[in-house]
């Protein structure tokens, strides 16, 4: 069992989404394009190893700013996309807010 690390960069806005109670906020940027392909070639490849994890998710390390943080990447059935949640500790510490264009550096 290989698994290799892949470096991926992109650049997409920071969405709110709260939940249908209105009780609970997250925030994503969602990665599509060629960064977006690469994840999902990336989660074919650990389905097809026999590593693949609950929801057709992604462990990665992030990086926006100068904050890097561990965090999971979900696959976006509307879009296609992968959604990465940024917590609110990043979006303090880099100042940023919905509708901000946000460059993420992945490791997976």
């Amino acid at each position: 069992m290989t698994l290799h690390t892949e470096h991926l960069s992109h650049t997409g806005a920071l969405w709110r989404w709260t939940g249908a109670s209105g009780s609970g906020t997250w925030h994503f940027v969602t990665i599509d394009g060629a960064a977006g392909e690469a994840l999902s070639g990336t989660a074919l490849m650990r389905k097809l190893e026999g590593n693949a994890r609950g929801f057709g998710s992604l462990k990665v390390k992030a990086r926006i700013g100068d904050t890097s943080f561990a965090t999971s990447v979900f696959p976006s059935k509307s879009d296609g996309g992968w959604l990465l949640p940024v917590k609110a500790s990043v979006r303090r510490a880099e100042d940023l807010s919905a509708g901000d264009e946000v460059e993420i550096f992945l490791e997976v």
